[in-house]
């Protein structure tokens, strides 16, 4: 019987072994899309304890412990930090299964130097042993974290609004051992079914410099904060889609719908679908011409439980996955955008696994241009980043597209305690290559295996991104 997370964790062959320890697990990390608050890297923040850096704002665990029958007060409420972290100790021994119960481990290990399990009868031990770390540990600041793993850039992920102004603090400093990098997220400018809508497009105009009276005023605002977000050394826009809009009207038409919103009706389902298309396909126009990656986040239905949203607000564990049919609108879309030959490098997730093969297919139609692995099939997103939901996307890469090209594992994440997940990833990506080679079913030539395995874990994403 193999010992609990021990350094050959999840690694089930010699071959795989070899994999990870020669080849993956020193690799850089480039954490190309994660939520982490720019203030906080620039402020090189140290955590108190580690109820506030573990459960301080992660809705994965949010969740779990409401599963578990725990009052809000002891999730997100008033309770104490000990209150708050013995509900999550109780929690961990209902989650076998559950990927948190191997991420939540791995952090106590990589972090901290802590092996027991996390359960009531370890939670006083393991409590004070973090905070005594988090307080004495020079590596355990947000910049020593970033440094002790290696992490050679992080993607932040900014409205077109915001002025960046920490990231100006982190650029400017130059003291920061990683790269941190905005990303577009121009969410806010496209959900024009949204009550802020209106407030919204006034803040977008001042920081723009400009009166936005039209949907064409619109895309030259977002135009103007782009070259800004490109000044400052943005890689990646970020899309967050229940579905891919796909229905293109004229601007005229589209211009009617933008009106009637600013007058105060409220657009019909088809009228929003326009304005986004509208939105969404000029910002791709603009990705292209200034070698930005287009990332589109599909299948994510939110806020579902409508009295804990006006509670808490977005982002706080009450959303699923979508089943809507998907295929149709990125063929419709990417089409457009193929007609001018003006696609972007574009990288497609899913949370519903449902739709890997038809997005791992539809990637395949506009491959090219002199870019390896232009369009992408995402790494396992959100609900989907457990170890069967990476190996299932691994292998549907894999069997429909060029799995040596993809650019691997990102963290999605406001904790800075989640590089360990880049560790899970590599480690179930080099098990399932080994075993692929200890079966015969690829050559077991390890310079090559161990290239492949390193370009997944650091160089594809770097190449991706800065090329």
């Amino acid at each position: 019987m193999k010992a609990f997370m021990d350094k050959d964790f999840l690694l089930e062959t010699e071959t795989a072994k070899t994999l990870y320890h020669d080849y993956a697990e020193k690799m850089p990390i480039f954490d190309y899309h994660c939520h982490l608050i720019p203030e906080q890297i620039a402020k090189n923040v140290r955590f108190t304890t580690i109820t506030d850096a573990w459960l301080g704002g992660d809705h994965y665990k949010w969740r779990q412990i409401r599963t578990c029958g725990f009052p809000e007060e002891r999730i997100t409420g008033s309770a104490d930090p000990w209150s708050k972290f013995t509900a999550w100790a109780e929690t961990m021994e209902n989650l076998i299964g559950n990927p948190l119960y191997h991420w939540t481990h791995l952090e106590l290990q990589r972090y901290f130097g802590i092996n027991d399990v996390l359960c009531r009868k370890n939670a006083e031990k393991i409590y004070e042993e973090a905070n005594r770390k988090f307080k004495e540990d020079p590596d355990l600041t947000v910049w020593g974290i970033m440094k002790k793993f290696n992490v050679y850039a992080v993607g932040t992920t900014d409205d077109p609004a915001d002025d960046l102004k920490w990231h100006k603090v982190i650029r400017d400093e130059g003291k920061c051992p990683a790269k941190v990098i905005p990303s577009y997220r121009p969410d806010k400018a496209m959900n024009i079914d949204k009550p802020d809508f209106k407030d919204y497009i006034a803040k977008l105009g001042e920081s723009a410099g400009m009166d936005i009276k039209s949907a064409s005023d619109v895309v030259a605002a977002l135009e103007k904060r782009l070259d800004f977000f490109v000044e400052m050394g943005c890689r990646a826009s970020d899309h967050a889609l229940m579905t891919c809009p796909s229905t293109f009207w004229r601007e005229e038409e589209v211009e009617k719908v933008f009106q009637k919103k600013m007058n105060g009706e409220e657009p019909s389902d088809k009228e929003v679908d326009a304005y986004r298309t509208f939105i969404l396909y000029n910002l791709a126009k603009m990705y292209h011409k200034k070698n930005i990656a287009m990332q589109l986040h599909f299948a994510s239905i939110r806020d579902n439980n409508k009295a804990m949203y006006e509670k808490l607000g977005p982002d706080t564990g009450f959303d699923a996955s979508y089943d809507e049919v998907l295929a149709k609108g990125v063929s419709v879309f990417m089409g457009k955008l193929s007609e001018t030959n003006e696609i972007p490098k574009t990288i497609f997730y899913s949370l519903n696994p449902k739709d890997y093969y038809s997005l791992a297919t539809l990637m395949g139609c506009w491959q090219g241009e002199g870019i390896k692995g232009k369009i992408q099939l995402g790494s396992a997103w959100w609900f989907c980043d457990h170890k069967d939901g990476m190996e299932e996307q691994l292998k549907v890469l894999g069997n429909l597209g060029s799995l040596p090209s993809f650019i691997g594992m990102l963290t999605d994440s406001r904790s800075f305690l989640s590089y360990s997940r880049h560790e899970y990833f590599r480690r179930i990506l080099c098990n399932l290559i080994g075993s692929w080679a200890e079966n015969g079913e690829v050559p077991y030539d390890m310079e090559w295996l161990g290239e492949i395995v390193q370009n997944i874990s650091f160089n594809n994403a770097q190449r991706y991104f800065e090329g």
